[in-house]
């Protein structure tokens, strides 16, 4: 049951989580340049796809036909002192005959550990339920990214289990990724 009109616009002490606009094409491809070592291996696809602003702009370009066929939710976070993205949350790999659907989230380098991408990630996923009627919500992370498995942990996600061999990162190497779930409803 979908809602119709409903933009995600959540303030948090500084800080927005919002649909992304297109219009902030050169702000996430800063955000995504100035993390780019430590995307590369957590967020291969992304990263291979925004190596250039031109690449970038492509990128955005192809999101909205994507959000018009319900395949693909980015949510940006924003720093309100500084107008900049901080932080990415997406929802993708939509199975509507369920619903369910994967959360990616990450967070600049320098916001980390403050507890922000937590908050947002439970504001985007408390939207994509109450708006696109999802019954499951899942999150990949590769063990060792202990961050990540935090999020996913603290907003009430169970470790279902260990897929293995299952994500390739931009070096080649075949990771292991431990899944992450929640249902509604």
């Amino acid at each position: 049951m979908l809602k119709k009109n409903l933009k995600m616009n959540q303030t948090f002490n500084t800080y927005l989580v919002s649909d992304f606009d297109i219009q902030q094409r050169e702000a996430f491809f800063k955000l995504i340049d100035e993390n780019r070592p430590r995307l590369e291996d957590y967020f291969a696809g992304l990263a291979s796809q925004t190596k250039t602003l031109e690449d970038t702009i492509r990128f955005v370009e192809s999101i909205e036909q994507k959000r018009l066929d319900k395949t693909y939710f980015p949510f940006a976070v924003t720093d309100i002192a500084t107008n900049a993205i901080i932080g990415w949350v997406d929802v993708k790999n939509t199975d509507w005959r369920i619903p369910k659907a994967e959360v990616g989230y990450f967070i600049d380098q320098q916001y980390e550990g403050k507890g922000i991408i937590s908050r947002a990630f439970s504001y985007v996923v408390e939207y994509v339920v109450a708006h696109y009627g999802f019954k499951k919500l899942l999150c990949r992370a590769n063990g060792k990214n202990m961050g990540s498995i935090q999020v996913a942990l603290k907003n009430g996600f169970e470790l279902e289990g260990t897929v293995r061999r299952d994500y390739r990162t931009t070096n080649n190497e075949l990771v292991d990724l431990n899944y992450y779930g929640k249902v509604f409803g």
